[in-house]
């Protein structure tokens, strides 16, 4: 790439610095929510959605919790028009909702808009113009005066129509491509609107400034907005609007610092959807704010079912490695990784605290739906053994010793490594199943047991399927039948480990018990699961014998 000389810089920085935002450290409080999916994301689709599918999807953004919703560009086709008739007449739109719809400063548009808002009970009039040196230059070929005409003639006619349709309206004006045009001409042109709007304190005006385009940094659309913020007319009673498109791959830092600059609220989509790479991601930004301890004011506790519905009617697909949303981001593949989380749960679940710092995970999963067995680890060939042995855990209530978890880590791997796949849980438990709940060659029948001065015990087994009863002597039940094996059948090894655990919290659980043996050869594992912690600890001995090549099949 030899001709980045070619590319100049399109934006501009503000007559004087406005740095107040860098004192601030994160956003304090959510900003007023508009979802534009049905209105710039919905125009954004390959194939937009129907008229039902529409409906459909505004019922899960009320759900979601937005009290602003751009549903339409009721001029620009039927089913954009039928869509706003449809909310309307039905009844559909919640008293505490606002909808939005967007306009061109032109009488026949504006006059079609207002009248698919009759009767509205509660609507916003979105106006808009570009104002941007290249849209003035190239594509309107106007001074800046004529494109101020523009918005000038459609902010009267708005007033106009405003007091002739039945219906409850307020009004937003754009300055379509902002970052790409002058400060004090985006000052001046928002002001001329602002003056002849007159707003209240009980009649706000929303002044929206896109980043219709991205072409700065983020700390430069900052600086933007705080400009604006300062020399906007009538500030107290304006709404200062952010509507950043992701061109740049920063539409979440331009709203954050825009935020910070002063703006007070946003318009973007959900998993940000939209024209080109897309508006602003509102679930990203909502869950950053939560991540922070700001309580966004949107409900975002199901993404999963979000998800699908989203995927469905968008038929749009939400990549898995998108923030908070997407299938992956809380899996952890890595064995470090899948280690600090095993411990950090665990930590939690000692202290019993309420704080969320678990490594690797920056937000509870349980907070948006998701889970920790199926979420949070992942088994391949990098996994390690904290992360396998914590999906044991958690899955099946098999709590293996340090040794026997490295041990079964190295197992696994070499199955995936194999087969070059993840492996799922069940998977994962037939592996175990297979390694060290053996039974075969030597197969436990049962056992009676003498106390005495030692505890005498009396073990019925198969060898290769050929019954033997031995006897044998030791200072515990297990002890017992470990001697009547060694002395019946002529084999040395000594018991290394020896842990048991209960598999459920409950009297009727079964019990897991875990024994490592030592041979002349190294060591060998083995598990055993039964109602009765005896019965699986013999079974976890006879399996560790049987993987130990002690006994010739």
């Amino acid at each position: 790439m030899t001709n980045a000389n070619k590319y100049e810089r399109r934006y501009f920085m503000p007559p004087f610095p406005c740095l107040d935002w860098t004192t601030r450290e994160y956003v304090e409080k959510p900003p007023t929510w508009c979802s534009v999916d049905l209105r710039d994301g919905n125009q954004a689709l390959i194939i937009p959605m129907s008229l039902e599918e529409k409906l459909e999807f505004f019922g899960y953004l009320v759900e979601v919790g937005f009290k602003e919703i751009e549903i339409g560009f009721p001029a620009a086709s039927d089913t954009e028009y039928e869509f706003c008739r449809a909310l309307i007449e039905r009844n559909l739109i919640p008293d505490d909702v606002t909808v939005q719809v967007l306009t061109q400063s032109r009488e026949h548009i504006i006059k079609k808009t207002f009248e698919a808002l009759k009767g509205c009970k509660s609507a916003i009039v979105h106006l808009y113009n570009s104002t941007s040196v290249a849209q003035r230059e190239q594509v309107f070929r106007k001074s800046k005066q004529e494109i101020t005409d523009i918005a000038v003639t459609g902010a009267k006619m708005l007033n106009e129509y405003k007091e002739k349709t039945p219906g409850n309206f307020r009004f937003e004006y754009s300055p379509e491509s902002f970052t790409g045009t002058e400060p004090e001409f985006a000052a001046e042109i928002c002001n001329a609107v602002i003056d002849i709007w007159k707003p209240t304190p009980d009649n706000k005006v929303i002044i929206n400034l896109p980043v219709t385009v991205a072409e700065s940094m983020s700390h430069v659309y900052a600086q933007q907005i705080e400009y604006m913020c300062k020399t906007l007319h009538n500030r107290e009673n304006v709404i200062v609007s952010l509507h950043p498109h992701n061109d740049r791959g920063c539409a979440v830092a331009d709203t954050e610092l825009g935020l910070l600059a002063g703006a007070d609220r946003v318009e973007g989509t959900l998993f940000g959807n939209g024209e080109r790479t897309g508006n602003v991601d509102i679930i990203t930004l909502a869950l950053n704010m939560y991540l922070h301890g700001t309580e966004p004011q949107l409900d975002l506790s199901n993404l999963p079912k979000l998800t699908e519905a989203y995927e469905r009617l968008t038929r749009m697909r939400v990549y898995e490695r998108m923030p908070y949303s997407g299938q992956l981001v809380y899996a952890a593949f890595s064995g470090s990784h899948q280690d600090a989380i095993a411990k950090g749960m665990k930590w939690r679940e000692e202290k019993n605290t309420e704080k969320w710092n678990v490594p690797y995970i920056p937000i509870d999963p349980h907070d948006v739906g998701r889970e920790y067995e199926g979420d949070v680890i992942r088994i391949n060939s990098q996994s390690g053994k904290g992360g396998i042995g914590y999906l044991m855990e958690q899955t099946y209530g098999i709590n293996m010793p340090p040794k026997m978890r490295e041990h079964f880590g190295y197992i696994v791997k070499g199955v995936s490594d194999r087969a070059h796949k993840e492996l799922m849980p069940d998977e994962i438990y037939g592996i175990f199943e297979e390694n060290y709940l053996r039974r075969a060659p030597l197969e436990l029948v049962e056992a009676h047991y003498t106390q005495g001065d030692m505890i005498t015990a009396q073990v019925a087994l198969k060898i290769n399927g050929e019954k033997r009863v031995l006897s044998g002597e030791g200072n515990g039940r297990l002890d017992a039948v470990s001697n009547a094996i060694k002395n019946g059948l002529g084999i040395d090894y000594h018991i290394e480990t020896f842990t048991e655990n209960a598999m459920e919290q409950s009297s009727k659980s079964k019990a897991a018990s875990y024994i490592g043996i030592t041979t002349p050869t190294g060591i060998s594992w083995g598990a055993g699961i039964h109602t009765d912690i005896i019965t699986a600890s013999l079974r976890a001995l006879i399996s560790a014998i049987n993987n130990s090549k002690l006994i010739n099949v």
